[in-house]
C-alpha cells in the first residue's frame, strides 16, 4: 500500500491488518469503508464544509438522440455555430466530457440548441436539466475515468453541459481557481478514491468533498498557479486543428521557423519541452498548496509523473505505454510531419490560409471568391474547383503532392527546399520502407490519419475507385451539388491520359529499335492499365456518372455520417461509419 493511501491509516497491527472505528466512516458521506483513510484525513469531513454546500455542482442534459442534435464542432457550418465569443447560431459548445484531460480541452462537440432547446425538449425523452446554468462559467470533468486523477478543465461562458460531462459553477466572489486547483489535485483524488472507488465520478460524489477556504497569502499564490496552468493547456489544445480556436501551424510560427524544417524542429521540441516541464512544476505546486493547507505533508508528496502531464506535446502522455525515448520522439516528429501535412490540404482547399491567421473558408457552399475576399492576394491560392486528384503519378498539375512541394516551398523557401522534403520523408517512414516518399504517404496512410484525426468525421472527403487507381479529395463545406460531376471530369481526363499511355506502351512492345528489357517492361505495364482502365470504366458506369446525374444537396447540418453515406460507394469506406449510435 503507497505513502499516499496509507501510511497512517487507522492503526495498524501488521501490514495486513487495520482497526478502525466504525464512527469515523460515519464522517464520510454515505459512510464508506475507507479503513486506508487517516485520522487526519477523516477529520476534514468534520472540520470543513462539504463542497456541494458552498457552490452547486450538476449534471448535465441527455438529448436521447445524440446522433440527431449532437455533432463534433468541425461538421457544421460554422457559422451556425454559436462561439463562447459570439452570439449567433443554433449549434452551441457543449461540455461532452471526453479522453483524460486536465485544465483545459476537449472543446469538440456542440448540441442543437435552436430557440433554447425546444426540439430537444419536444421529443419527450431527454432530460434537461440545471438549465439555468447553461452557458455560465463552469469546471468540468469526465464522469468515466480510469486515471488516478480527476480529468477536471475550465470552461467559459457560452457551454452547456452533457451528463457525461458534469460540473461544478463556482459562485464564490474570486474562487474560481483555487477551486480547480484543488479539484485536481492530489488531495482530491485521494478523497474521492473513498467517496467512490469506482471510475464513474457524478456530481454527488463532488458535491461530497470537504472544501477549506484558503488564507489570503495562499490564495494568490494558488491563483497564479492555476491561471499558469489553463494558460499553457490553452496554448497546447489550440495548436491543432481539432481547436476551433487553432489560428496557425506552431512550425510556422515567426518563434520557431529556420530556413530548414529541421532546425525548425528542434526549436519547437526545446520549447515543448519546456512548456511541459513548466507544467510539471505547477502541478506540483499545485499539489503542494493543498497538501499543506490540508496539513497531509507527511502523508502525500507532491510529485506527478511526466505521463500526467495531459498537453498532446508531451509524448509521454500522448503515447503512453512502455515505450523508450527514441520511440517516443520518432511518434512526436511523425505526427508533427503529419500535422504539417494536413495543415497544407487544408490550405489547398481555403480552410486555412499561410496569410490570414484562423479559418477561412469553413461554412457551407463557400467558393474561391468567398476565399479571396478573405485573402484577396494569397502567396499559396486555395485550388479553384474544389478537387484535388490524389494519384500514383504527375497526372495533373493540381496533383496532391506537387501542390505540396509548391506549399513547403512557400513556407520554407527555395534554398534548402530538397533537404526540407527529405526530413519530412523520413519523418513521415516510421517502419523504415525502402525508397519511400511523399506520394507513398499520401496514397497509403494521409486518409486514415485524416479520419483519425476528425474522430471518424472526416471534412475532406476521398473520391476512390474499387481498386484506388482514381483517388480525389474534395472538402465538404465548399461542396456543391455540381461537385461530383467536376470528379467525374477528373476521372475521363484521367482515363484519357491511361489511355493515351497505353497507346505508346505498345508502339514500344512492337517498335524494331526498344531493346527486349524495354519491350518486357512495356508489355507488363500495358497490362496493368488494361486492368485499370477496365476498373475506372465500372467505376464511372456504376457508381460516379449516375451519381453525377443525381446532383445531390448535402445538408451541414445532418453531420458527417448522415451526408458520408449520401455519397455511398463513390467514397474510401470508413468502417464502422454505418453502425447505428455513436462510434
Amino acid at each position: 500500500m503507497s505513502k499516499n493511501q496509507a501510511s497512517t491509516a487507522g492503526e495498524g497491527i501488521d501490514k495486513y491488518f487495520f482497526r478502525a472505528s466504525a464512527e469515523d466512516f460515519k464522517k464520510i458521506p454515505g459512510s464508506p469503508i475507507a479503513y486506508w483513510l487517516s485520522k487526519r484525513v477523516l477529520s476534514a469531513f468534520s472540520a470543513y464544509k462539504l463542497l456541494g454546500d458552498q457552490v452547486p455542482v450538476r449534471g448535465g442534459m441527455t438529448t436521447a438522440n445524440n446522433e440527431r442534435f449532437v455533432r463534433y464542432w468541425h461538421e457544421v457550418d460554422f457559422q451556425s455555430f454559436h462561439h463562447p465569443e459570439k452570439n449567433n447560431g443554433d449549434w452551441c459548445p457543449y461540455n461532452k466530457g471526453g479522453e483524460y484531460r486536465k485544465w483545459y480541452g476537449n472543446r469538440l462537440w456542440v448540441v442543437f440548441w435552436g430557440k433554447h432547446g425546444e426540439e430537444i425538449k419536444s421529443t419527450g425523452r431527454a432530460s434537461v436539466r440545471s438549465e439555468e446554468f447553461y452557458r455560465d462559467e463552469m469546471i468540468g470533468w469526465t464522469d468515466i475515468t480510469s486515471y488516478s486523477q480527476l480529468g477536471v478543465r475550465y470552461y467559459g461562458n457560452g457551454f452547456l453541459f452533457d451528463a457525461s460531462g458534469p460540473s461544478v459553477f463556482p459562485t464564490m466572489e474570486n474562487k474560481f481557481q483555487p477551486l480547480l486547483g484543488y479539484l485536481g489535485s492530489k488531495i482530491s483524488s485521494l478523497i474521492l478514491s473513498a467517496i467512490n472507488p469506482t471510475l464513474h465520478v457524478q456530481a454527488g460524489n463532488i458535491s461530497s468533498l470537504p472544501w477549506i477556504d484558503l488564507d489570503s497569502e495562499t490564495y494568490d499564490a494558488e491563483k497564479n498557479c492555476v491561471s499558469s496552468l489553463v494558460k499553457h493547456a490553452k496554448k497546447d489544445w489550440n495548436s491543432y486543428e481539432i481547436s476551433w480556436d487553432f489560428t496557425n501551424l506552431p512550425l510556422l510560427h515567426s518563434d520557431y521557423r529556420h530556413p530548414t524544417l529541421k532546425a525548425s524542429y528542434q526549436d519547437l521540441r526545446t520549447h515543448w519541452r519546456e512548456m511541459t516541464q513548466e507544467m510539471l512544476r505547477l502541478e506540483e505546486e499545485n499539489n503542494h498548496i493543498f497538501i499543506d493547507a490540508y496539513g497531509l505533508k507527511d502523508e502525500l508528496d507532491e510529485d506527478v509523473d511526466l505521463s500526467e502531464i495531459t498537453l498532446t506535446c508531451n509524448p509521454h502522455y500522448r503515447y503512453g505505454g512502455d515505450k523508450s525515448e527514441e520511440e517516443l520522439e520518432a511518434m512526436l516528429l511523425a505526427d508533427t510531419m503529419r500535422e504539417l501535412v494536413s495543415y497544407a490540404v487544408g490550405c489547398m482547399f481555403g480552410r486555412y490560409s499561410m496569410d490570414k491567421p484562423g479559418l477561412i473558408l469553413s461554412s457551407q457552399g463557400e467558393t474561391l471568391a468567398d476565399y479571396l475576399r478573405q485573402v484577396p492576394q494569397p502567396s499559396f491560392p486555395a485550388d479553384d474547383d474544389n478537387v484535388i486528384p490524389l494519384l500514383d503519378g504527375d497526372w495533373f498539375p493540381d496533383d496532391i503532392t506537387l501542390r505540396f512541394r509548391q506549399f513547403l516551398r512557400v513556407a520554407f523557401g527555395d534554398a534548402y527546399y530538397e533537404d526540407n522534403l527529405a526530413f519530412i520523408e523520413q519523418g513521415l517512414n516510421v517502419k523504415g520502407k525502402r525508397n519511400y516518399g511523399l506520394r507513398d504517404y499520401f496514397l497509403g496512410e494521409f486518409y486514415t490519419d485524416h479520419v483519425k484525426r476528425y474522430k471518424k468525421r472526416p471534412i475532406y472527403w476521398l473520391f476512390s475507385s474499387p481498386k484506388g487507381t482514381f483517388n480525389a479529395l474534395v472538402y465538404l463545406h465548399r461542396y456543391r451539388p455540381d461537385t461530383v460531376s467536376v470528379v467525374l471530369n477528373y476521372l475521363r481526363d484521367f482515363s484519357k491520359k491511361l489511355a493515351s499511355r497505353l497507346d505508346y506502351l505498345q508502339q514500344v512492345a512492337i517498335s524494331p529499335s526498344a531493346s527486349q528489357g524495354d519491350k518486357t517492361k512495356a508489355n507488363k505495364e500495358a497490362e496493368t492499365i488494361k486492368k485499370q482502365l477496365l476498373e475506372l470504366d465500372d467505376y464511372e458506369r456504376d457508381t460516379l456518372y449516375p451519381l453525377a446525374t443525381k446532383q445531390k444537396s448535402l445538408d451541414l447540418d445532418a453531420g458527417v455520417k448522415a451526408n458520408y453515406l449520401e455519397l455511398g460507394a463513390a467514397l474510401k469506406k470508413i468502417p464502422g461509419l454505418e453502425a447505428k449510435g455513436e462510434d
